[in-house]
């Protein structure tokens, strides 16, 4: 019995022991935390950044601006001129005016002749009569006027009509983010903007989550499509491309957080709050209220910013709502003194339980 005891006392000293080395690490070092930096350290190294306490005094730069108007305008389309590519198929109405039966072609009366040709790779389209002639870049009646200068002298005085029937030319392509990408016509209409984003299924992403880049030769335009959406709808230029990519529309949640890990902005004027409510809040338990923090790179400025908030403030609440949460922002919420405390205490505690018991029996 002696000996059972004096065991059980020598294993509760070795188990003391090692409690206080455990609590040694834990208040020198701060590495048995494994979310991020503590309070008193984000707050002590101010050299590095610049520390902002929100108050009503300090939040004005950091502010969300207003939400801009939706534009009244409508979008007219206009159609625009079509330049001839290779590639463009082309239907020709050749009709003469001479009695039937004496002239190379039919006679308007009749119809007219048919001729349904393709430019090829080299711009050129090749008609009888008229012979293999560069066509690329022409408009339809630069066409038309071709083909009446070619045939003057072999027939008589002809009418002439051009028609594209299938167009490279006059086409848009919409590629990218988008249900359904492809090239779409235009020999139906003009198309604005919106028009080839819906024939395309819309975009697979939230608008605000989504730039549009238009390219049409040298002329590159990007929008958001958030923007495009509020009235800065355009008509495309034929040949035109269209491309919907993702928007770096994110930013990074840290530490005492229901949810952690890289998160879409909810929108494009996301509030603090907004961010915060969208990983689900500070985690219940863990989080310490006093130390939330904002981590942000501004271009422009020496020195990195961190905004600081005391949601045990209730004015925090609406400092939280109006501060304005940027592209590659980190949200971090520290872990409160007792939880840390509690993940250190805890297994030695359940340690020396499980010990004593042992020694019991």
């Amino acid at each position: 019995m002696i000996k059972s005891l004096a065991v059980s006392r020598t294993f509760n000293l070795k188990l003391a022991a090692l409690a206080l080395a455990s609590l040694s690490l834990a208040g020198c070092g701060g590495t048995i935390s494994g979310a991020g930096p503590y309070k008193g350290a984000i707050e002590s190294k101010t050299e590095a950044y610049t520390l902002v306490d929100i108050d009503a005094k300090t939040i004005a730069p950091y502010m969300r601006g207003a939400v801009p108007p939706v534009l009244a305008t409508v979008t007219k389309p206009v159609p625009p001129e079509v330049r001839l590519m290779a590639g463009d198929t082309l239907n020709v109405l050749i009709a003469d005016t001479a009695p039937e039966g004496s002239s190379l072609f039919a006679p308007l009366a009749t119809g007219g002749t048919q001729l349904k040709s393709r430019i090829d790779s080299e711009g050129k389209l090749s008609l009888p009569y008229v012979g293999r002639q560069f066509v690329a870049g022409m408009t339809l009646n630069q066409v038309e006027n071709m083909i009446h200068r070619q045939l003057k002298g072999i027939t008589t005085d002809v009418q002439t009509h051009v028609e594209l029937v299938g167009d490279l030319s006059g086409s848009v392509l919409v590629a990218g983010a988008v249900k359904t990408p492809g090239r779409f016509s235009t020999l139906q209409g003009p198309l604005t903007l919106l028009d080839a984003v819906n024939q395309a299924g819309g975009p697979v992403l939230e608008p605000h989550l989504v730039n549009v880049t238009v390219r049409n030769g040298s002329q590159v335009q990007q929008f958001n499509y958030e923007e495009v959406l509020a009235g800065n709808n355009m008509v495309l230029r034929p040949n035109s491309e269209v491309v919907l990519d993702r928007a770096r529309q994110r930013f990074v949640a840290m530490g005492a957080v229901t949810s952690p890990g890289l998160k879409d902005l909810p929108d494009r004027n996301t509030s603090l709050l907004d961010a915060l409510g969208s990983v689900g809040g500070l985690r219940e338990g863990s989080a310490n209220a006093e130390g939330v923090f904002v981590f942000r790179m501004e271009a422009g400025k020496p020195k990195p910013v961190v905004l600081r908030l005391n949601m045990r403030d209730p004015a925090a609440i609406f400092y939280a709502r109006q501060v304005m949460v940027k592209p590659d922002d980190t949200i971090y919420v520290t872990n409160a003194a007792v939880y840390e405390w509690q993940k250190v205490i805890s297994p030695i505690v359940q340690t020396m339980v499980l010990g004593r018991a042992t020694g019991v029996n």
